[in-house]
């Protein structure tokens, strides 16, 4: 039993649970009308777009892989990045998982306001900016400079701190989930996330895509904390949210178009 809520399980019935939700929730979201009432920009999808987003993150991926992939081998075999691989409670692997995710998000946020301004946001990051309406292909068109510094604090973290397997699975997989949904261009929360006192610290699509529309707010990479206390959250923020989930799954049709009999 005690084998059973051992950290490395409980991290591994995570990464499985959340793939056959994401696959059957996916399935019930196209077939009920669910996805094209919740796009955060309806009419905002571009082809052209999508096609340089497409280019641009095959450049980045290929230079993260090199650089970021390679200063990460390099560590290990240098005994400068060290793993615990050994079971670890549940406890352990939740205090080191709420360790890097709250320092990535301090780390994501000053730097990603530090990337607007000038000459840095030109160089750097207006790049990324060129889709003011994300998809999920945004989440690696980004700059070769941007990419390290999105990934970089994780290999930073790697190196100060030796985590456990099971942190590593948990802490990678929220990487690749959060950048993608956040950059999906679909509001998936419940309508009530921004109204309790816990759920509202921690951003969702629409929040981004904000950034992406407004291009001067909304910098948080996980959570909203920096930007709540520094007072950059979008004014419309809450008010778009609301209204995108108020949308109808199905358009009604009008008495006026319906046939008499």
């Amino acid at each position: 039993m005690r084998d059973l809520i051992n950290g490395d399980f409980l991290s591994n019935l995570w990464l499985v649970g959340f793939l056959a939700l994401a696959a059957g929730s996916l399935i019930v979201a196209i077939t009920s009308g669910y996805l094209k009432a919740r796009k955060c920009q309806p009419k905002g999808f571009k082809w052209k777009q999508f096609r340089f987003e497409a280019v641009i993150a095959v450049v980045s991926v290929a230079f993260s892989g090199v650089v970021i992939g390679g200063a990460q081998t390099w560590l290990k075999k240098n005994g400068y990045m060290t793993f615990q691989h050994e079971p670890a409670s549940w406890y352990v692997v939740l205090f080191e998982y709420a360790l890097y995710f709250f320092s990535f998000d301090t780390w994501f946020y000053w730097l990603h306001r530090w990337m607007h301004n000038e000459p840095y946001y030109k160089w750097i990051h207006k790049l990324h900016h060129r889709s003011t309406s994300p998809n999920l292909l945004t989440t690696l068109s980004v700059h070769p400079f941007e990419s390290f510094i999105n990934g970089g604090w994780m290999v930073i973290f790697m190196t100060l701190y030796s985590v456990h397997d099971a942190s590593v699975a948990l802490i990678g997989g929220t990487n690749i989930v959060m950048g993608l949904y956040v950059h999906s261009g679909y509001e998936f929360f419940p309508k009530w996330w921004n109204k309790t006192w816990l759920s509202k610290w921690f951003i969702t699509a629409t929040f981004h895509d904000h950034h992406h529309k407004y291009f001067t707010a909304n910098f948080g990479g996980y959570t909203t904390i920096w930007d709540r206390i520094c007072g950059t959250v979008h004014k419309n923020f809450e008010r778009d949210f609301v209204t995108i989930k108020q949308r109808p799954l199905r358009q009604q049709v009008s008495a006026e178009a319906v046939p008499a009999e």
